[in-house]
C-alpha cells in the first residue's frame, strides 16, 4: 500500500523538476483540409468516356523544409461505379511562396495526377490524403458524371459534334470595331487631304519660256500700292529680280550673282538691246540700288515708269530673239 502511494508522488516530483522547455513528442493530427479539385483537360460542356482529368489537392502554408508524403498510386483503380485509369504519378507544382520577417518561407503546393474513366457512370471519387510533417491532411472527394458518346440509332454511328450556338451581335460588341474603322477612315482622309496640299513637281512638262516667267512675275507689281514709300524696297527688289532672272536665261549672263555695274558691262554692245533701252534699264537698276541700299525714296513720276520700262525691255528682247531664230532657220 505504501508503494502504491509513493509512485504517484515520485511522478509528480519528476514533472515538477523536469527541465524547462522539454515536453513529450507531439503526435500527428488528422486535419480536414477542404475539398480536392478536379480539372478537365478537354474544355467542353460534357464529360465522355476516356476524357482526361487532373485530380489533386492544394496544400497550403507548408513551412520550408517540411516533408510531404503522398499515397502510392496504382495504374488502374476499380470503384463501385466502374474503372478509372491513372495515367501518371503524382505531379507537384509550387503555386505561391510567402515569407515573413525573421521566419521561414511558407509554400502553397499543388499535387495532382491524371485520371481517365473507362465506363460511363456517375463516379464518387476517393478522398485524397497527404502527410505533411506528422499531420495527415484529408481532402473531400469529388463527383464525376461521365456520359457515353451520342449514337445515331439508325446508323449506329457516333453523332457529329454540335455546331456552335450563334448569338446575335450586340451593339456593345460591335461598337469598338465601328469606332476603330471610323478612326482609320478619318486618318486616311486626313493623310489624303495633307498630301493633296503638297505641291508635286511636274514631270515631263516643257520648260516655260524665260520671257513668260518674267512677264508673269512683273504683273504681280501692278498698282500704286506697290510703290508707296514704305513698299518701295520690296517693289524695286521684285522687279529687278525678275529682270535678273530673265537676263540670265536670255543672254547667258550670271546676273543673279552680279552687281548692277557688272551686268551692264556684260550687256554692253549687245546687238539685241537698243541703246535707248540699254540706258533705260541701267537707270532703272541704279535707281533700285539707291532705294534698296541708300534708303532713297523715288518720286511717283519715276515709279510709274518702272513697270512699263521693265515690260518693254522683256518684250523687245524677246521679239529680237524670235526674229533671230527665224533668220537662223532660213
Amino acid at each position: 500500500m505504501r508503494l502504491k502511494a509513493i509512485i504517484p508522488a515520485i511522478a509528480v516530483c519528476l514533472l515538477a523538476f523536469a527541465p524547462e522547455g522539454q515536453s513529450a513528442p507531439r503526435k500527428g493530427r488528422r486535419i480536414e483540409a477542404g475539398p480536392s479539385y478536379l480539372e478537365p483537360l478537354q474544355r467542353r460542356d460534357s464529360v465522355l468516356v476516356w476524357d482526361h482529368f487532373h485530380y489533386g489537392m492544394v496544400i497550403k502554408d507548408v513551412p520550408e523544409g517540411t516533408s510531404i508524403g503522398l499515397p502510392q498510386l496504382e495504374p488502374e483503380l476499380t470503384l463501385k461505379e466502374g474503372k478509372l485509369m491513372i495515367l501518371d504519378n503524382w505531379q507537384r507544382d509550387t503555386i505561391n511562396v510567402t515569407a515573413q520577417k525573421d521566419s521561414l518561407k511558407k509554400y502553397d503546393i499543388r499535387a495532382y495526377f491524371t485520371i481517365a474513366p473507362l465506363v460511363a457512370a456517375e463516379y464518387e471519387l476517393f478522398p485524397l490524403t497527404c502527410l505533411v510533417g506528422l499531420d495527415t491532411l484529408v481532402y473531400i472527394h469529388q463527383m464525376l458524371d461521365v456520359k457515353e458518346p451520342s449514337i445515331d440509332m439508325e446508323t449506329f454511328q457516333p453523332n457529329d459534334i454540335k455546331p456552335q450556338v450563334k448569338f446575335p451581335v450586340t451593339f456593345a460588341e460591335a461598337a469598338p470595331w465601328v469606332f476603330i474603322v471610323l478612326f482609320l477612315v478619318a486618318i486616311i482622309f486626313l493623310i489624303l487631304a495633307i498630301y493633296s496640299t503638297i505641291e508635286k513637281p511636274e514631270k515631263d512638262k516643257p520648260a516655260e519660256p524665260a520671257h513668260i516667267r518674267a512677264l508673269r512675275k512683273l504683273d504681280r507689281f501692278r498698282g500704286e500700292k506697290h510703290w508707296k514709300p514704305e513698299n518701295q524696297k520690296a517693289f524695286y527688289s521684285g522687279v529687278t529680280d525678275a529682270l535678273r532672272e530673265y537676263i540670265a536665261a536670255r543672254f547667258g549672263v550670271g546676273a543673279m550673282e552680279m552687281t548692277t555695274a557688272e551686268i551692264f558691262i556684260a550687256l554692253k554692245g549687245s546687238e539685241d538691246i537698243p541703246e535707248d533701252l540699254y540706258s533705260e534699264m541701267k537707270d532703272l537698276f541704279e535707281r533700285a540700288d539707291f532705294v534698296k541700299f541708300a534708303k532713297y525714296t523715288a518720286p511717283d513720276e519715276d515709279n510709274k515708269r518702272v513697270l512699263p520700262e521693265a515690260v518693254r525691255f522683256v518684250s523687245s528682247t524677246y521679239v529680237s530673239e524670235v526674229s533671230k531664230e527665224e533668220e537662223e532657220q532660213k
